[in-house]
């Protein structure tokens, strides 16, 4: 059977699609001819993505809602539909982090995060199942490498988003039947986005390490996240359910060698003699 990525009366949502990775894969579906409801918890950004997607063509609505807020998060999908009908295409990408050793961490800053990032991913996937097209919607979560590769500083966001991926399997399972297709993408360090800006690469001496560490010796693009989206929402990908994808140029995969060399000398270092 011949396809063709083309989201033409289709509705498509992007829970935390206002800025970064998540506004840029809205974009992608907008010039596919999708029509595009964006969520977030700031009116500015909110009123500047749904401007922006109109400006594409698309028919654009935005709906303020903090995913922390249960009910919220249910009446922005309602409105959503209320708007546009059933929703084909979720992509779930809300997300909190900062940098902080766990010794140091207090119990609210690790509560802040667990509550945005896996908290949030329940409560969105929770309150937009009565609303998903049955069958034939494609959920997407947007997820992080600290998912599945310990890293440091990071003990907040590797148990958020372990969990995240967990719940992503889970529903996959339960919602099979249903004919709704549940997956996640893992971006690796990603140009032009605050987490790439903050966090990987605040320092010229930070991005010239962050580029070695990378198989492909670049630093992925918003667009490449959002060709990806667009793959797993398409009928190229309507067997595919229950999957962590990672695009990241091949960079976690250093991660996990860098972590069992590491692990490897602790062994060689610790050994009786």
């Amino acid at each position: 059977m011949l396809v063709d990525i083309d989201f033409t009366d289709h509705h498509v949502f992007v829970f935390g699609g206002t800025t970064g990775i998540n506004l840029g894969v809205a974009e992608a579906f907008a010039r596919r001819g999708a029509a595009l409801t964006v969520a977030s918890r700031k009116p500015e950004n909110v009123r500047a993505a749904r401007d922006r997607l109109a400006g594409l063509g698309a028919a654009a609505h935005g709906v303020c809602a903090d995913v922390r807020d249960f009910d919220a998060v249910g009446r922005a999908f309602a409105e959503a539909v209320d708007r546009f009908g059933p929703i084909d295409v979720l992509v779930s990408g809300a997300a909190g982090n900062f940098l902080c050793e766990a010794k140091d961490m207090s119990s609210n800053g690790f509560k802040v995060v667990i509550d945005i990032d896996l908290v949030g991913s329940f409560h969105v996937l929770r309150q937009a199942h009565a609303h998903l097209r049955k069958p034939g919607a494609a959920v997407i979560n947007i997820t992080a490498p600290q998912s599945y590769v310990p890293m440091r500083y990071q003990a907040h966001a590797c148990a958020a988003k372990a969990g995240v991926d967990q719940l992503m399997r889970v529903l996959a399972t339960e919602w099979g039947g249903e004919g709704i297709r549940v997956n996640s993408i893992s971006p690796g360090p990603i140009e032009g986005t605050e987490g790439f800006d903050r966090l990987i690469a605040p320092t010229p001496a930070d991005r010239a390490a962050a580029a070695t560490a990378v198989p492909l010796r670049r630093f992925g693009q918003p667009e490449d996240i959002a060709n990806l989206a667009l793959f797993l929402a398409s009928p190229f990908a309507d067997y595919i359910s229950g999957a962590l994808i990672p695009c990241d140029g091949g960079g976690a995969l250093e991660s996990v060698k860098s972590s069992l060399e590491a692990a490897g000398r602790a062994t060689v270092a610790h050994k009786p003699h």
